[in-house]
């Protein structure tokens, strides 16, 4: 089982793909770990290819569990994925998660991913590219891209899985075993 959850920034990909990681006992690969170097310098945008090979270097396993939504290597991801769960969730949802995060981060100071010393700050909130803002700013455009993908005919070997609801993950570790069995269409696909 290879899966890719995609949604929102603080929609709570990475939360889900911890979980689903843990139950069924598979690698969880965080994009986001992957992407973001010391000082906040980004490989999708500094180093694209390195990003690529990385991540295609961390796909390479028959089971695991990815969360991010960077365009540049959600091909490779796609095509060896066996399913994609999309938490398609409202933007009120979406939005109060994301700030619920971002604060507790920022009161925290907690560093966001070992070793590149990246920490939330209340400061960081004034860009443009903080998740609060880029969650706002992404949403529809995002979300047309995510219909795109569960339409387009190149991802009929994937499950597909939309979530409109938190509560829908509830329980999700199970029914995907059971797909894998029983070779079912995806949830809300």
């Amino acid at each position: 089982m290879r899966i890719s959850i995609v949604g929102g920034s603080g929609s709570g990909k990475s939360t889900l793909a911890r979980r689903l990681a843990t139950e069924l006992d598979i690698a969880h690969i965080e994009l986001d770990a992957i992407n973001w170097q010391p000082g906040w310098i980004d490989l999708n945008t500094h180093d694209r290819p390195e990003f690529l090979r990385r991540t295609e270097e961390a796909i390479s396993g028959d089971a695991w569990v990815t969360d991010g939504n960077y365009s540049s290597v959600s091909p490779s991801i796609r095509q060896r994925a066996t399913d994609i769960i999309w938490l398609n969730y409202s933007r009120p949802v979406i939005m109060a998660r994301v700030i619920r995060r971002s604060f507790a981060r920022a009161l925290s100071r907690q560093e966001l991913w070992p070793g590149t010393g990246n920490k939330e700050t209340f400061a960081r909130w004034l860009d443009k590219e903080h998740p609060i803002r880029w969650s706002w700013g992404t949403y529809h455009p995002q979300k047309a891209r995510y219909e795109a993908i569960f339409a387009d005919p190149q991802n009929a070997h994937l499950r597909l899985h939309r979530l409109r609801y938190p509560r829908e993950t509830d329980g999700l570790a199970g029914v995907l075993r059971s797909f894998c069995v029983a070779g079912t269409p995806g949830i809300g696909a």
